[in-house]
């Protein structure tokens, strides 16, 4: 098995799971049902809540160091 870390994994309506690749991913939307579009004009409508694809696309990123941790107690005007 290849793992692929662009990868998120995120569940259809009816209950199956599959992979995203989060770097295709450009809005994350709830109309209530929560609704991903890619940059290619795909949607896809998941069970997860909006916040949860929000922290899957955010833990993905950091996890190829593409978006820093800020520390605990760092101000972002302290220089």
């Amino acid at each position: 098995m290849v793992l692929n870390i662009t990868l998120i994994k995120v569940t259809r309506l009816n209950g199956k799971e599959f992979m995203l690749n989060a770097i295709y991913i450009e809005t994350i939307e709830s109309f209530p049902d929560t609704t991903i579009m890619l940059t290619n004009g795909r949607k896809y409508v998941v069970r997860e809540d909006e916040d949860m694809v929000v922290e899957r696309v955010k833990s993905f990123y950091q996890s190829v160091s593409l978006l820093g941790q800020q520390r605990m107690g760092e101000d972002e005007n302290e220089e």
